[in-house]
Protein backbone atom coordinates (compact mmCIF):
# COMPACT_ATOMS: atom_id res chain seq x y z
CA UNK A 1 0.00 0.00 0.00
CA UNK A 2 0.89 3.15 -0.97
CA UNK A 3 -0.93 5.87 2.18
CA UNK A 4 -2.94 4.52 5.39
CA UNK A 5 -6.28 2.54 4.59
CA UNK A 6 -9.27 4.94 6.90
CA UNK A 7 -9.96 2.19 9.47
CA UNK A 8 -13.96 2.45 7.79
CA UNK A 9 -12.72 0.55 4.65
CA UNK A 10 -10.44 -1.79 6.44
CA UNK A 11 -13.90 -2.95 8.45
CA UNK A 12 -16.09 -3.04 5.44
CA UNK A 13 -13.34 -5.38 3.63
CA UNK A 14 -12.81 -7.46 6.67
CA UNK A 15 -16.93 -8.53 6.24
CA UNK A 16 -16.15 -9.20 2.77
CA UNK A 17 -13.33 -11.54 4.29
CA UNK A 18 -11.07 -9.46 1.75
CA UNK A 19 -7.37 -8.80 3.07
CA UNK A 20 -6.10 -5.61 0.90
CA UNK A 21 -2.78 -5.22 -0.19
CA UNK A 22 -3.38 -2.20 -2.04
CA UNK A 23 -6.00 0.23 -2.68
CA UNK A 24 -6.43 3.14 -5.15
CA UNK A 25 -9.38 5.56 -5.38
CA UNK A 26 -11.06 5.27 -9.03
CA UNK A 27 -11.57 8.92 -10.38
CA UNK A 28 -14.46 7.82 -13.17
CA UNK A 29 -18.17 8.51 -12.10
CA UNK A 30 -19.98 11.11 -10.96
CA UNK A 31 -21.92 9.29 -7.79
CA UNK A 32 -20.49 6.75 -6.43
CA UNK A 33 -17.06 6.89 -4.95
CA UNK A 34 -15.38 3.67 -6.23
CA UNK A 35 -11.89 2.34 -4.66
CA UNK A 36 -9.97 -0.92 -6.82
CA UNK A 37 -8.43 -2.79 -4.39
CA UNK A 38 -6.23 -5.43 -4.18
CA UNK A 39 -6.30 -8.66 -2.16
CA UNK A 40 -3.42 -10.74 -0.90
CA UNK A 41 -4.94 -13.37 -2.85
CA UNK A 42 -3.55 -11.94 -5.90
CA UNK A 43 -7.58 -10.97 -6.73
CA UNK A 44 -8.86 -7.20 -7.86
CA UNK A 45 -12.29 -5.87 -6.57
CA UNK A 46 -14.56 -2.91 -7.13
CA UNK A 47 -15.39 -1.42 -3.80
CA UNK A 48 -17.82 1.02 -3.69
CA UNK A 49 -19.88 3.37 -0.95
CA UNK A 50 -23.21 3.71 -2.53
CA UNK A 51 -24.42 7.65 -3.01
CA UNK A 52 -27.12 7.51 -0.19
CA UNK A 53 -29.79 8.64 -3.27
CA UNK A 54 -29.65 4.71 -3.93
CA UNK A 55 -31.96 3.12 -1.97
CA UNK A 56 -29.44 -0.46 -0.77
CA UNK A 57 -32.48 -2.29 -2.13
CA UNK A 58 -30.55 -1.36 -5.36
CA UNK A 59 -28.13 -4.08 -5.87
CA UNK A 60 -31.17 -7.21 -5.06
CA UNK A 61 -31.97 -5.78 -8.37
CA UNK A 62 -28.45 -5.28 -9.97
CA UNK A 63 -27.84 -9.22 -8.60
CA UNK A 64 -30.82 -10.21 -10.37
CA UNK A 65 -29.91 -8.65 -13.75
CA UNK A 66 -26.28 -9.42 -13.42
CA UNK A 67 -27.29 -13.16 -13.07
CA UNK A 68 -29.02 -13.28 -15.72
CA UNK A 69 -26.70 -11.48 -18.30
CA UNK A 70 -24.39 -13.91 -17.10
CA UNK A 71 -26.02 -17.13 -17.79
CA UNK A 72 -27.35 -15.09 -21.03
CA UNK A 73 -23.40 -15.48 -21.97
CA UNK A 74 -22.54 -12.09 -21.18
CA UNK A 75 -19.38 -11.09 -19.28
CA UNK A 76 -20.26 -8.59 -16.87
CA UNK A 77 -19.37 -7.64 -13.19
CA UNK A 78 -21.00 -9.54 -9.81
CA UNK A 79 -22.30 -8.64 -6.74
CA UNK A 80 -20.03 -10.51 -4.18
CA UNK A 81 -21.96 -11.48 -0.94
CA UNK A 82 -20.08 -10.40 2.23
CA UNK A 83 -19.59 -13.45 4.98
CA UNK A 84 -23.48 -13.15 6.00
CA UNK A 85 -24.29 -13.91 2.47
CA UNK A 86 -25.96 -10.30 1.56
CA UNK A 87 -24.80 -8.44 -1.32
CA UNK A 88 -24.06 -4.98 0.59
CA UNK A 89 -22.87 -4.14 3.34
CA UNK A 90 -24.15 -1.30 5.67
CA UNK A 91 -21.08 0.23 8.24
CA UNK A 92 -22.25 3.07 10.28
CA UNK A 93 -25.26 3.75 8.31
CA UNK A 94 -23.47 3.94 4.97
CA UNK A 95 -23.92 1.15 2.27
CA UNK A 96 -21.23 -1.08 0.98
CA UNK A 97 -20.43 -3.51 -2.17
CA UNK A 98 -18.01 -4.84 -3.42
CA UNK A 99 -18.01 -6.48 -6.96
CA UNK A 100 -15.97 -8.40 -9.15
CA UNK A 101 -13.44 -6.75 -11.45
CA UNK A 102 -13.08 -6.77 -14.91
CA UNK A 103 -9.88 -5.44 -16.36
CA UNK A 104 -10.20 -3.76 -19.40
CA UNK A 105 -10.09 0.23 -20.92
CA UNK A 106 -12.56 2.58 -20.04
CA UNK A 107 -12.84 6.26 -22.06
CA UNK A 108 -14.52 9.69 -20.92
CA UNK A 109 -15.16 10.01 -25.11
CA UNK A 110 -14.53 8.39 -28.58
CA UNK A 111 -12.20 9.32 -31.08
CA UNK A 112 -12.79 6.59 -33.65
CA UNK A 113 -16.92 5.24 -35.03
CA UNK A 114 -15.59 2.04 -34.86
CA UNK A 115 -15.54 2.09 -31.22
CA UNK A 116 -18.95 3.67 -31.39
CA UNK A 117 -19.97 0.31 -32.85
CA UNK A 118 -18.17 -1.85 -30.42
CA UNK A 119 -20.62 0.13 -28.08
CA UNK A 120 -23.56 -0.15 -30.27
CA UNK A 121 -22.86 -4.24 -30.54
CA UNK A 122 -22.62 -4.37 -26.81
CA UNK A 123 -26.19 -2.28 -25.62
CA UNK A 124 -27.87 -4.60 -28.29
CA UNK A 125 -26.70 -7.85 -26.87
CA UNK A 126 -27.62 -6.30 -23.41
CA UNK A 127 -30.78 -5.02 -24.35
CA UNK A 128 -31.73 -8.50 -26.31
CA UNK A 129 -31.12 -10.32 -23.16
CA UNK A 130 -33.01 -8.16 -20.83
CA UNK A 131 -35.86 -8.32 -22.90
CA UNK A 132 -35.85 -12.62 -21.68
CA UNK A 133 -35.63 -11.60 -18.14
CA UNK A 134 -39.33 -11.66 -16.24
CA UNK A 135 -38.28 -9.82 -13.49
CA UNK A 136 -39.77 -6.28 -11.63
CA UNK A 137 -37.63 -4.21 -10.16
CA UNK A 138 -37.62 -3.66 -6.32
CA UNK A 139 -36.33 -0.08 -6.86
CA UNK A 140 -38.67 1.78 -8.34
CA UNK A 141 -36.27 4.59 -8.91
CA UNK A 142 -37.89 7.57 -10.76
CA UNK A 143 -37.35 7.77 -14.52
CA UNK A 144 -33.97 9.35 -15.39
CA UNK A 145 -35.63 10.85 -18.23
CA UNK A 146 -37.79 12.82 -17.07
CA UNK A 147 -37.98 16.01 -19.13
CA UNK A 148 -40.63 18.13 -17.85
CA UNK A 149 -39.64 17.61 -14.00
CA UNK A 150 -36.01 18.55 -15.37
CA UNK A 151 -37.15 21.78 -17.50
CA UNK A 152 -39.00 22.49 -14.04
CA UNK A 153 -36.01 22.25 -12.43
CA UNK A 154 -34.32 24.67 -14.07
CA UNK A 155 -36.83 26.96 -14.48
CA UNK A 156 -37.51 27.56 -10.80
CA UNK A 157 -33.43 27.31 -9.99
CA UNK A 158 -32.93 30.66 -12.48
CA UNK A 159 -35.42 32.37 -9.94
CA UNK A 160 -34.23 31.52 -6.44
CA UNK A 161 -30.81 31.66 -6.94
CA UNK A 162 -29.98 35.11 -8.02
CA UNK A 163 -27.51 35.54 -5.39
CA UNK A 164 -25.04 32.84 -6.90
CA UNK A 165 -21.61 34.60 -7.63
CA UNK A 166 -21.71 33.24 -10.87
CA UNK A 167 -25.36 33.64 -11.63
CA UNK A 168 -24.92 35.91 -14.28
CA UNK A 169 -22.69 33.91 -16.18
CA UNK A 170 -25.08 31.03 -16.02
CA UNK A 171 -28.35 32.68 -16.66
CA UNK A 172 -28.54 33.68 -20.06
CA UNK A 173 -27.65 29.71 -20.82
CA UNK A 174 -30.64 28.37 -18.68
CA UNK A 175 -32.74 30.43 -20.65
CA UNK A 176 -31.78 29.56 -23.93
CA UNK A 177 -31.46 25.92 -22.35
CA UNK A 178 -35.15 26.65 -21.38
CA UNK A 179 -36.47 28.15 -24.86
CA UNK A 180 -34.83 24.67 -26.74
CA UNK A 181 -37.07 22.69 -24.66
CA UNK A 182 -40.11 24.38 -25.50
CA UNK A 183 -39.16 23.48 -29.01
CA UNK A 184 -38.47 19.49 -28.81
CA UNK A 185 -40.12 17.33 -31.07
CA UNK A 186 -42.99 14.99 -29.50
CA UNK A 187 -42.03 11.26 -28.96
CA UNK A 188 -44.35 8.49 -29.39
CA UNK A 189 -46.36 6.04 -26.62
CA UNK A 190 -44.44 3.31 -26.48
CA UNK A 191 -44.10 0.13 -24.17
CA UNK A 192 -41.54 0.22 -21.52
CA UNK A 193 -38.76 -1.92 -21.74
CA UNK A 194 -35.76 -3.00 -18.85
CA UNK A 195 -32.91 -0.98 -19.25
CA UNK A 196 -29.67 0.16 -18.35
CA UNK A 197 -30.68 3.43 -17.54
CA UNK A 198 -27.18 5.10 -18.08
CA UNK A 199 -25.44 3.97 -21.33
CA UNK A 200 -22.54 7.26 -21.27
CA UNK A 201 -19.50 5.82 -22.73
CA UNK A 202 -17.50 5.35 -19.49
CA UNK A 203 -20.16 2.65 -18.35
CA UNK A 204 -18.37 0.44 -20.75
CA UNK A 205 -15.42 -1.22 -20.67
CA UNK A 206 -13.28 -1.98 -23.40
CA UNK A 207 -10.71 -4.67 -24.42
CA UNK A 208 -7.08 -3.50 -24.32
CA UNK A 209 -6.44 -2.92 -27.94
CA UNK A 210 -10.36 -1.26 -28.39
CA UNK A 211 -11.94 -3.67 -30.57
CA UNK A 212 -14.49 -4.68 -28.98
CA UNK A 213 -16.73 -3.96 -25.48
CA UNK A 214 -15.95 -6.61 -23.09
CA UNK A 215 -19.09 -5.58 -20.97
CA UNK A 216 -21.69 -2.71 -19.34
CA UNK A 217 -20.80 -1.36 -15.90
CA UNK A 218 -22.94 0.34 -13.19
CA UNK A 219 -26.55 -0.84 -13.22
CA UNK A 220 -27.66 1.55 -10.12
CA UNK A 221 -30.05 3.22 -13.03
CA UNK A 222 -32.07 -0.22 -13.79
CA UNK A 223 -35.00 1.08 -15.28
CA UNK A 224 -38.28 0.19 -17.33
CA UNK A 225 -38.94 3.64 -19.87
CA UNK A 226 -39.05 3.93 -23.49
CA UNK A 227 -35.81 2.27 -24.99
CA UNK A 228 -35.64 5.09 -27.69
CA UNK A 229 -34.76 7.49 -24.43
CA UNK A 230 -31.54 5.04 -23.85
CA UNK A 231 -30.70 4.54 -27.58
CA UNK A 232 -30.79 8.75 -27.36
CA UNK A 233 -28.81 9.00 -24.07
CA UNK A 234 -26.32 6.48 -25.71
CA UNK A 235 -25.68 8.16 -28.82
CA UNK A 236 -25.30 11.56 -27.29
CA UNK A 237 -22.31 10.44 -24.94
CA UNK A 238 -20.52 8.24 -28.05
CA UNK A 239 -20.98 10.16 -30.70
CA UNK A 240 -19.50 13.62 -28.68
CA UNK A 241 -15.55 13.45 -29.83
CA UNK A 242 -15.04 15.36 -27.38
CA UNK A 243 -16.85 14.45 -24.28
CA UNK A 244 -18.66 15.96 -21.33
CA UNK A 245 -15.84 18.34 -20.35
CA UNK A 246 -15.53 20.51 -23.01
CA UNK A 247 -17.25 23.44 -24.34
CA UNK A 248 -16.67 22.63 -28.33
CA UNK A 249 -18.60 19.69 -28.41
CA UNK A 250 -20.56 18.69 -31.51
CA UNK A 251 -22.26 15.48 -32.99
CA UNK A 252 -20.30 13.13 -34.94
CA UNK A 253 -22.73 11.36 -37.76
CA UNK A 254 -19.45 8.69 -38.76
CA UNK A 255 -19.79 7.43 -35.12
CA UNK A 256 -23.65 7.87 -35.47
CA UNK A 257 -24.02 5.31 -38.36
CA UNK A 258 -21.45 2.85 -36.99
CA UNK A 259 -23.00 2.57 -33.48
CA UNK A 260 -26.83 2.34 -34.98
CA UNK A 261 -25.69 -0.75 -37.53
CA UNK A 262 -24.02 -2.46 -34.59
CA UNK A 263 -26.53 -2.16 -32.51
CA UNK A 264 -29.60 -3.49 -35.09
CA UNK A 265 -26.67 -6.48 -36.08
CA UNK A 266 -27.09 -7.21 -32.04
CA UNK A 267 -30.70 -6.42 -31.23
CA UNK A 268 -31.97 -7.56 -33.74
CA UNK A 269 -35.73 -7.79 -34.36
CA UNK A 270 -36.29 -6.44 -31.01
CA UNK A 271 -37.06 -2.75 -32.13
CA UNK A 272 -40.00 -2.02 -33.38
CA UNK A 273 -40.46 0.85 -36.45
CA UNK A 274 -42.10 3.20 -34.62
CA UNK A 275 -39.32 3.06 -31.54
CA UNK A 276 -36.40 3.42 -34.31
CA UNK A 277 -37.68 6.34 -35.81
CA UNK A 278 -37.71 8.43 -32.40
CA UNK A 279 -34.20 7.84 -32.08
CA UNK A 280 -33.36 11.02 -33.57
CA UNK A 281 -36.17 12.85 -31.58
CA UNK A 282 -34.72 11.20 -28.58
CA UNK A 283 -31.09 11.86 -29.16
CA UNK A 284 -32.22 15.81 -28.75
CA UNK A 285 -34.22 15.46 -26.24
CA UNK A 286 -31.34 13.59 -24.12
CA UNK A 287 -28.71 16.53 -24.91
CA UNK A 288 -31.41 19.12 -23.89
CA UNK A 289 -32.43 17.46 -20.90
CA UNK A 290 -28.74 16.93 -19.55
CA UNK A 291 -27.93 20.48 -20.62
CA UNK A 292 -30.71 21.98 -18.37
CA UNK A 293 -29.83 19.34 -15.17
CA UNK A 294 -25.84 20.52 -15.60
CA UNK A 295 -26.66 24.44 -15.80
CA UNK A 296 -29.20 23.86 -12.79
CA UNK A 297 -26.62 22.04 -10.93
CA UNK A 298 -24.27 24.95 -11.55
CA UNK A 299 -26.47 27.24 -9.46
CA UNK A 300 -27.19 24.61 -7.58
CA UNK A 301 -23.77 22.72 -6.72
CA UNK A 302 -25.60 19.67 -5.03
CA UNK A 303 -25.78 17.23 -7.70
CA UNK A 304 -23.01 16.05 -9.85
CA UNK A 305 -19.33 15.65 -8.87
CA UNK A 306 -16.28 18.20 -10.17
CA UNK A 307 -13.08 18.30 -10.71
CA UNK A 308 -11.06 20.73 -8.78
CA UNK A 309 -8.01 20.09 -10.99
CA UNK A 310 -9.29 21.48 -13.59
CA UNK A 311 -11.75 23.88 -12.73
CA UNK A 312 -11.92 26.32 -10.14
CA UNK A 313 -15.51 25.79 -8.99
CA UNK A 314 -18.39 22.93 -8.78
CA UNK A 315 -20.57 26.03 -10.66
CA UNK A 316 -17.84 26.20 -13.11
CA UNK A 317 -17.43 22.51 -14.21
CA UNK A 318 -21.42 21.86 -14.44
CA UNK A 319 -21.37 25.18 -16.46
CA UNK A 320 -18.90 23.63 -18.72
CA UNK A 321 -21.25 20.69 -18.97
CA UNK A 322 -24.12 22.17 -20.06
CA UNK A 323 -22.51 24.04 -22.54
CA UNK A 324 -21.40 21.19 -24.39
CA UNK A 325 -24.45 19.61 -24.08
CA UNK A 326 -26.16 22.57 -25.22
CA UNK A 327 -23.44 22.84 -28.64
CA UNK A 328 -23.75 19.15 -29.04
CA UNK A 329 -27.21 19.46 -29.55
CA UNK A 330 -26.71 22.44 -31.72
CA UNK A 331 -24.40 20.36 -33.75
CA UNK A 332 -26.98 17.74 -34.13
CA UNK A 333 -30.18 19.85 -35.20
CA UNK A 334 -27.79 20.78 -38.50
CA UNK A 335 -27.69 17.09 -39.19
CA UNK A 336 -31.47 16.24 -38.18
CA UNK A 337 -32.17 15.31 -41.99
CA UNK A 338 -29.05 13.63 -41.64
CA UNK A 339 -30.23 11.14 -38.82
CA UNK A 340 -33.41 10.57 -39.59
CA UNK A 341 -32.15 9.58 -42.97
CA UNK A 342 -29.77 7.26 -41.50
CA UNK A 343 -32.17 6.07 -38.99
CA UNK A 344 -34.05 4.82 -41.95
CA UNK A 345 -31.20 3.16 -43.65
CA UNK A 346 -30.84 1.32 -40.75
CA UNK A 347 -34.06 -0.32 -40.87
CA UNK A 348 -33.47 -1.78 -44.71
Amino acid sequence: MTAPMPQQIRNVLAAYAVNPVHIQPVNTGLINRTYLVTGENGLDYILQEVNRRFPPEINLDIDVVTRHLEQSGLLTPRLLPDRRGMVYYREDGQVWRLFSHISGNTHERLEQPDMAGAAGAMLGRVHAALALLDYDLQTGLPVTHDTPRHALHLKNTLEKQHSHARYAAVQPLGEAILARLEQLPALPAVSARMVHGDPKISNFIFSGDNREVLCMVDFDTLNRMPVYLELGDALRSWCNPRGEDSTDAYFSMAHCRAALEAYACHAGTLLTPEEWSAIPAATLTIYIELAARFCADALNEDYFSWDPDRFTSHSEHSETRARGQFNAANSLIEQYDTLTEAVKHTLL
